[in-house]
């Protein structure tokens, strides 16, 4: 944002001061982000740069820990599994987060706010408590050590976020829409899917990312819940890290960050066609 003409010396002094601190503290969160990167082409298996990496010498990187994640039958698997769950877990909790938000914003919805704290009481409770919780709960069940109590898990923890992303879409909907629609004779599950689900359609992707997002990095409720079979991405990262330190992780890792701006990207996306819809300019 350009300093105005009319800006006094303090206020072009405090400017710079603040673009400065904002510089400082985006470079210390992604700081980790920016090593990780380059460490994951080092020759040597060392989680540290070496002197040839530092001269930039060609011989210093490689491409053997990507090599090595592509062709390991455990890291594949962790793969195969956190995308099965992920996507799961994000169908579900799409459907059952939207039903719920469609619910909730509905003025005749008793109890509505203390409804909504029941739903994302998962984002509030400390992760451990829920997971310990979930373990007790699917045990008696029999869900524990399945893929399926690994999907509802993760369910539990991505409803919140489509919820939340679903209830603020909705706040700015037009509800004379559906009443038109309805003296007009359409059924509700029409007036649904032709007037309703194409307006809020942004903040349903919008939680469905945020929900995918939540189980594939998921970690805690995992150790909790899951058993070898269904090894994720971050446990095989965890268990790596504990039992045998290598870069492989670090290709993981980078693997991973590039996979996170992709969904970010989208995420902007999404959010500047949402504001093109509303007759606003996209920031």
């Amino acid at each position: 944002m350009a300093i105005p003409s009319y800006a006094t010396r303090g206020e072009r002094i405090w400017h710079w001061v603040f673009c400065t601190l904002c510089a400082l503290i985006f470079l210390f969160l992604i700081g980790p982000i920016l090593v990780i990167i380059p460490l994951s082409f080092n020759a040597e298996p060392y989680f540290t740069f070496s002197d040839k990496m530092l001269s930039l010498d060609p011989a210093g990187f490689s491409l053997r820990w990507y090599q090595d994640f592509f062709t390991s039958d455990e890291w594949m698997r962790s793969i195969k599994n956190s995308i099965i769950i992920a996507i799961c877990a994000t169908v579900l909790a799409t459907v059952l987060g939207t039903m719920a938000a469609l619910g909730l914003s509905s003025r005749f919805m008793p109890f509505r706010n203390t409804i909504m704290a029941i739903l994302i009481s998962p984002m509030i409770v400390p992760l451990i408590i829920s997971a310990a919780a979930m373990f007790f709960f699917f045990s008696k069940l029999g869900l524990t050590q399945t893929y399926l109590g690994v999907i509802l898990a993760h369910t539990a923890l991505g409803i919140p976020f489509v919820v939340i992303t679903v209830t603020a879409t909705l706040s700015g909907f037009d509800h004379s829409l559906t009443r038109a629609a309805h003296s007009l004779g359409a059924s509700p599950s029409r007036t649904f899917f032709r007037i309703i689900l194409p307006l809020v359609t942004p903040g349903v992707v919008s939680g469905a990312l945020f929900a995918f997002i939540t189980s594939f990095d998921e970690v805690v409720v995992v150790l909790f819940i899951a058993g070898p079979a269904q090894t994720t991405i971050p446990i095989q990262m965890w268990s790596g890290i504990r039992e045998e330190i290598s870069p492989t992780i670090l290709a993981v890792a980078t693997l991973l960050v590039l996979v996170s701006i992709m969904l970010l990207a989208t995420l902007e996306l999404i959010r500047r066609r949402n504001e093109r819809l509303r007759g606003l300019t996209p920031s």
